[in-house]
C-alpha cells in the first residue's frame, strides 16, 4: 500500500491540512558555545540500539522546520485569554516558582515551544499524533522540529549541534546532521495535561501563551480534528504512521498515563485511574502506585517499594493513615505524562 505524506492523507481523509506550518527557515543558528544541556543523572534505556531507531526514522511530511517552533514567545493574562473555552486542553506547568498554561489549540501548529522560566531556558513540547506534551531543560540551545518521526512521535533535534532527540525517549540517537552524538538523555519536568478551566480556578493569576506567535496560523482549527469534544484522528482507529509494536488490546487513541526510569516502563489507563483513583502496578521490579487528581483530570506515580498502603480518603490520598494531596505524597515521584 502507498504511503502519503502527513498533510496529504489529512487532506485526502477530510481532516483539515497543516496549511500554513510549512516554513522556509533553515533552522540552523550558528552558537559560539558548544552544547550545554541539563543533562539526566542516568540515560534513559533505547527499545533498540540508537543506530537501529535512526534506520526506523521516516518523513511526517514537512521538511525540517516545516512545523516551525514558536521561538519568541508572548503570554497573556488570563483576563485576556477570549479564545479558550473551560474544557479546551492546555498543557499547565509551574516551574521557578512561575506558572504558565500552554494551549493544545496553539502547540498542534508548532509542537515546540522554546521558552524560559525565571531565566531557565526550556522547550514545552507536543506531538499531537502520540498525544505527548513533555517539558525539557534546553541550556544553551534551541529545540526544532525535525520533520521526522519514530513510532509516529515527534523527533526534535538541537540547533547547536543538529542532534536528533525522540520526544518520548528524550534521548540523542544519530541523525544524518549529526551521525556521532554523544548518546544521552535530557532532563524533563512535568507538564500537566488538564483543561483551561480546571487550570485557572487552580492557578487564577497564571499566564497564557498568546496566538501572537510570529506565524499566520488559524488556531480556531485543529488539523487532526477536535478535542472537546473528540474527533477526526483523536478518536479513529487509524495512526497515520505506523507504531513500532502491533497491540489490539486497547483502542489505538486510549490515554495511559505513562511513567519511564532507566528500570523500564509501566502505564495506567486513565479511565480506569478516574474509576479507582488508585492503582498499583511494576515498574521493573520496584513497586509503584498512580494516584487520581481530580483538580486537573490527571495522574501521578510513585514508587513504592515498601508497598506503603495507599487509599482514597475524601479529596486526597491516604498513605500508612496520613492524608496527602496527590501530587505530595511521601513516596518518590517518577515524572509521568499522558500518552495514547
Amino acid at each position: 500500500m502507498t504511503r502519503l505524506p502527513r498533510r496529504d492523507f489529512l487532506a485526502a481523509t477530510g481532516i483539515t491540512a497543516l496549511a500554513g506550518c510549512i516554513s522556509s527557515g533553515s533552522g540552523s543558528e550558528e552558537f559560539s558555545e558548544p552544547l550545554k544541556i541539563p543533562i539526566a543523572d542516568e540515560q534513559l534505556p533505547l527499545p533498540t540500539a540508537a543506530d537501529a531507531l535512526t534506520e526506523e526514522a521516516r518523513s511526517g511530511g514537512p521538511p525540517k522546520d516545516g512545523i516551525p517552533s514558536i521561538d519568541e514567545p508572548s503570554f497573556l493574562n488570563p483576563e485576556s485569554v477570549d479564545f479558550l473555552d473551560p474544557g479546551d486542553p492546555v498543557f499547565g506547568v509551574t516551574l521557578d516558582g512561575v506558572t504558565k498554561a500552554y494551549p493544545q489549540k496553539i502547540l498542534v501548529s508548532h509542537e515546540i515551544v522554546n521558552d524560559s522560566f525565571d531565566g531557565t531556558p526550556v522547550s514545552v513540547t507536543y506531538c499531537p499524533l502520540t498525544g505527548t506534551a513533555q517539558g525539557f531543560y534546553r541550556g544553551n540551545t534551541e529545540f526544532g522540529v525535525s520533520g521526522r518521526l519514530i513510532n509516529a512521535n515527534l523527533v526534535m533535534y538541537d540547533r547547536t549541534t543538529e542532534t536528533w532527540w525522540p520526544q518520548i525517549l528524550a534521548t540523542a540517537i544519530p541523525g544524518p546532521w549529526n551521525e556521532t552524538p554523544e548518546i544521552r538523555s535530557l532532563q524533563e519536568f512535568r507538564l500537566i495535561w488538564t483543561t483551561w478551566g480546571a487550570w485557572r480556578k487552580q492557578h487564577p493569576d497564571t499566564r497564557v501563551l498568546s496566538t501572537n506567535t510570529g506565524h499566520a496560523e488559524n488556531y480556531n482549527q485543529d488539523p487532526y480534528g477536535s478535542y472537546n469534544p473528540r474527533g477526526g484522528y483523536y478518536d479513529s482507529q487509524n495512526m497515520l504512521f505506523p507504531g513500532r509494536v502491533d497491540d489490539d488490546r486497547f483502542h489505538p487513541k486510549r490515554v495511559v498515563i505513562g511513567a519511564r526510569t532507566t528500570d523500564g516502563a509501566a502505564a495506567f489507563d486513565k479511565n480506569a485511574l478516574r474509576e479507582t483513583q488508585v492503582m498499583t502496578g511494576e515498574l521493573g521490579e520496584t513497586s509503584v502506585v498512580s494516584v487520581y487528581d481530580d483538580r486537573y483530570d490527571t495522574g501521578y506515580v510513585y514508587q513504592n517499594p515498601d508497598e506503603h498502603p495507599v487509599r482514597k480518603e475524601g479529596g486526597q490520598i491516604a498513605v500508612d493513615g496520613e492524608t496527602y494531596m496527590p501530587d505530595t505524597l511521601p513516596l518518590a515521584r517518577i515524572l509521568a505524562f499522558d500518552a495514547m
